[in-house]
Formats: structure tokens, C-alpha cells, sequence
């Protein structure tokens, strides 16, 4: 493993019955451009990690439940003191929060493992199981295994089943789930779990459920460099799995067309050109994906191919239909190329229902207000856009939240951590991105209750309405990163 490994860590938490606006305010208050609903904030209270922190949401819903997750408590060097949920049973409207089981020592009732990371959410319509899986990490901060908290109505959680457990040098990193919703699909009810191991070159492992998340069995897999997947399962039954290399050098995509059996690849999706981000906020070019009603992929990243000289970042996607071939890299158009704004860590969802031309879609970014700016100036914001066309045109930009200070946030040993990703996911026609929010605060490890870093959600969510702005498709001739690439990353 390069000395260079980065490690990031995911730790997210979700509370709150109700909806809270946030107002503007003047010094020390978040500035909201949409009403927005607290869904959670962190309750521990062990001085030795941040608090109050929450960082690193994904969400994920079916009908009129909204499930999140994320790190409470996050630790410098990797890591949470437990993953919370927040789950809307209402399509938004209210919201109810806890903590998961017996995860960390930090836990109710308490489990074996000292940390844990990198929350992700699915849930399984045959088995009818929500499930939430995180990386479990030991006491010398090193990922071990990778386990999966279930529950019948997202609301009550039974104690992790472990999906696989490393040894010897192990050390798993970037956990991600996700199920086979489609009755008429073979493999119906199927879960699949991603994740690589760091110290073997983080190689791209996988494994499958076929009974709810009960019992996991492993996939053979290429012996790929991989870090950050995001597997999705397309109505015929094909698992596709878009995926940064482990240099974050491109994006690929592997394949499954047997249930998750076994899985070819690497299918080139892109080279990665990147922006290096001002302010030493932690983020890297990591993909979102969903997939529409039809298969079509939809695959998402910060780069920044279509600025001059490689000035600042955009979100750009790729679409696909079988994980193998992918169409040229298309911008979404939340700014002019012109402008002094910087967009990163993106969320995109399809909304259920919708596919090909007339596919809805949503993208939720964070963004600097101007690229040029620094750890003190630097002023951090969430927008929105969507696509009712299948992302040929987009919406006018909507502000969710902020600005924010990034002293506002903890500092790890990566930067300042709003998450290394985000999530959208559409509760009907209506759009929820659950982000981390944060206000004043001077925010010091082993100082409890001096940040205030929390989670929130749209209260009425955010339309599909889609808009008249082209999206992007002409990168500048030349384009490269502004930045070296270092070694294979970890990001915990």
C-alpha cells in the first residue's frame, strides 16, 4: 500500500420528528435557501472523537420511506463512534432517528468494534428488508470487516450480521450495498455488497445475499485496483458496479449477469480530470450512480475537463446500458464554465418510474462559491439541479444550503469532512438529498459539544421541474489535472 494511502472515514446520523427551518442569519448561522428539516445530530459523548459531528450520508427509498444513514462522531484519522439512520415513513413530511446496535463499544446495546465507517443503505422488496451495511474498524484504526444491520420498517434494527471479516494484514475499505428491486428481474431479492482490500492493492472484492441479508457468500471478482463503487442493479438482473481505480486516475464499471456470481471487467467509463479543491476540504473524484426504469446507468463525478486550464471542477455523468459501453461525458450546466464556482462531491438519482428521454433526474452538490479562496474564506454551499429529458437539458440551479466556514467542520487527517459522498433519492416526484449542515462552531477533537456538524433533508423535498440549460458536452481541448496523482488511495 503507497504511504500516500488517504483515509477517509464515513460516519452519518439521522434524528428529529418534524421539520425545522433554518432562517438567514448574520455571523454564525447557516444560510438556507430552502426550508430544510434536521433529521439528526450526534448524541455521544466520548471525548475522542469530534462532537457534535455528523458527516458521509447515503439515502435510499421505496414508496413514501426515505431511509438514510451516516457517522456520528467522527474520529481525526478514520472512522465514527457508531452510524445513525433517519427514516421518513411520510415521503418527507416527518422524520424519526436512532442509532444502529451493537456496532462499536459506543453503541446500545454495545458491539466488539472500536469505530466504524462508510454507511450505505438498500433495501430488499422481496425479502422486505431495509439494510444498512458500514465498515467495522478495530482499535489500531484499521478496517476489518464488513457488516450489515437489518430492519423490517427501517425503524427498529437487529444486531450486524457480518458479511465478510479480513485477517492477518487485511484491510477492508469503501463498503457499499445494494438489492435487485425489479419482481420480473431473475435474481429479485439479490443484495449485493462492494468493498476492496487496501492492503492486497485494494483489490475489488464483492459479495451476495439471496436471503435478505441473512447470509453472504463471496463473488469472484477481477483482480482489480478499485476504491469508491457503487453498484446498481438493472431490471434485467445485470449487476453494474461503476468504480473509480485505485489511483482515482478513471472511472470503470464491472459486470455481473449472473446474480452476482461472478462479475468481468474493467469497462472503461472515463478518465478522471480533476480540479484540486481550495481550502483543504477532503473530497475526491468519487462516482454516484442510479439507474432508470429501463437500465439506462447514470454515473456521476466532480471533474474538470470542460474549464479553462483545468480551473475549477463540474459535475459530469455518463450513461450506459450494459456497464460496457458508455456514452461521451456530458456536463451538468449548475454553472456558466466562465464562473468563479467549484462543484464537488456529488449525489444523482433517477426518479422511480421515469427512464430514457423522459427520464427525471437529480443532482445534489456541494460548491464553493469562487474556487479561489482558502481555509479561512472559503464559503461552502449544497445545490440542486434536475433533468426531466434524460439529462440532454437542465433546471436553473437551486441553493440548499449555506454558506458555511470550513472551520465549522472537523478536521481530519484528510482535510475538513463534510463526507466523501452524498446521496439523492426520489420519495415520488420529490427529490430528498440528506446533507450534513453545520453552524458556528470551533469545533476541536476531545472538546465534546464544541462543533455542531448535523444532518438535514429538504422539508418538501426538491422538484423534478427540469429546465432549458444544455447540458455540457464539448470539454476544452487538453484538459488535465491540475494536480499530481498520487498512490492507490484508502478512504475510511
Amino acid at each position: 500500500m503507497d504511504s500516500a494511502r488517504m483515509i477517509r472515514s464515513a460516519t452519518r446520523a439521522a434524528v428529529l420528528v418534524g421539520a425545522l427551518v433554518f432562517s438567514i442569519g448574520l455571523v454564525g448561522q447557516a444560510l438556507a435557501a430552502v426550508p430544510l428539516t434536521t433529521v439528526s445530530t450526534d448524541p455521544y459523548t466520548n471525548s475522542s472523537s469530534y462532537h457534535a459531528t455528523q458527516v458521509e450520508p447515503d439515502t435510499f427509498a421505496s414508496g413514501s420511506t426515505i431511509v438514510s444513514t451516516f457517522q456520528s462522531g467522527r474520529f481525526e484519522d478514520g472512522g465514527a463512534s457508531n452510524l445513525g439512520w433517519a427514516t421518513s415513513t411520510d415521503g418527507g413530511s416527518s422524520w424519526t432517528h436512532g442509532f444502529l446496535p451493537q456496532t462499536t463499544v459506543f453503541a446500545t446495546p454495545a458491539g466488539p468494534w472500536a469505530r466504524i465507517s462508510d454507511p450505505s443503505v438498500a433495501f430488499d422488496p422481496k425479502h422486505g428488508v431495509w439494510m444498512i451495511s458500514g465498515l467495522a474498524i478495530n482499535s489500531a484504526a484499521v478496517g476489518k470487516a464488513v457488516i450489515v444491520n437489518r430492519s423490517r420498517d427501517g425503524l427498529t434494527w437487529q444486531r450486524p450480521v457480518t458479511v465478510s471479516k479480513g485477517g492477518g494484514a487485511d484491510f477492508y475499505d469503501k463498503d457499499w450495498i445494494a438489492c435487485d428491486g425489479t419482481p420480473s428481474s431473475p435474481f429479485y431479492g439479490n443484495c449485493y455488497v462492494e468493498w476492496d482490500n487496501a492492503n492486497a492493492g485494494n483489490v475489488l472484492m464483492m459479495a451476495r445475499s439471496t436471503d435478505g441479508g441473512r447470509h453472504w457468500t463471496m463473488s469472484n471478482t477481477p483482480s482489480a485496483a478499485v476504491i469508491g463503487g457503487q453498484p446498481v442493479a438493472q431490471p434485467n438482473g445485470n449487476v453494474v458496479v461503476p468504480i473509480d481505480d485505485a489511483f482515482e486516475g478513471s472511472v470503470e464499471a464491472f459486470v455481473s449477469t449472473n446474480g452476482g456470481a461472478s462479475y468481468t471487467g474493467p469497462n472503461t467509463v472515463s478518465s478522471l480530470q480533476t480540479h484540486f479543491v481550495a481550502g483543504n476540504l477532503r473530497t475526491d473524484a468519487l462516482p454516484s450512480a442510479a439507474v432508470d426504469a429501463s437500465g439506462t446507468v447514470y454515473v456521476a463525478w466532480q471533474d474538470c475537463r470542460f474549464r479553462s486550464s483545468c480551473s475549477a471542477n463540474d459535475i459530469v455523468f455518463s450513461t450506459s446500458t450494459d456497464g460496457v459501453h458508455w456514452s461521451a461525458v456530458k456536463r451538468v450546466p449548475f454553472a456558466a464554465t466562465s464562473s468563479p464556482m467549484d462543484f464537488f462531491i456529488p449525489g444523482i438519482d433517477v426518479q422511480p418510474g421515469t427512464s430514457g428521454s423522459t427520464a427525471h433526474v437529480g443532482v445534489a452538490s456541494y460548491a464553493y462559491t469562487n474556487k479561489s479562496c482558502n481555509t479561512s474564506t472559503c464559503q461552502l454551499e449544497v445545490v440542486f439541479s434536475s433533468s426531466t429529458n434524460g439529462g440532454a437539458t437542465w433546471s436553473s440551479t437551486t441553493t440548499v444550503l449555506g454558506p458555511l466556514k470550513l472551520t465549522w467542520l472537523p478536521l481530519t487527517n484528510q482535510g475538513y469532512m463534510v463526507g466523501d459522498y452524498i446521496s439523492t433519492s426520489f420519495a415520488g416526484s420529490n427529490a430528498f438529498p440528506v446533507v450534513a449542515n453545520a453552524t458556528a462552531a470551533s469545533c476541536s477533537q476531545n472538546v465534546v459539544g464544541s462543533c455542531n456538524e448535523f444532518m438535514v433533508a429538504p422539508t418538501s423535498g426538491l422538484a423534478a421541474t427540469g429546465g432549458s440549460r444544455p447540458a455540457g458536452t464539448r470539454p476544452v481541448a487538453g484538459a488535465r489535472s491540475d494536480h499530481p496523482q498520487g498512490g492507490a488511495k484508502t478512504a475510511f
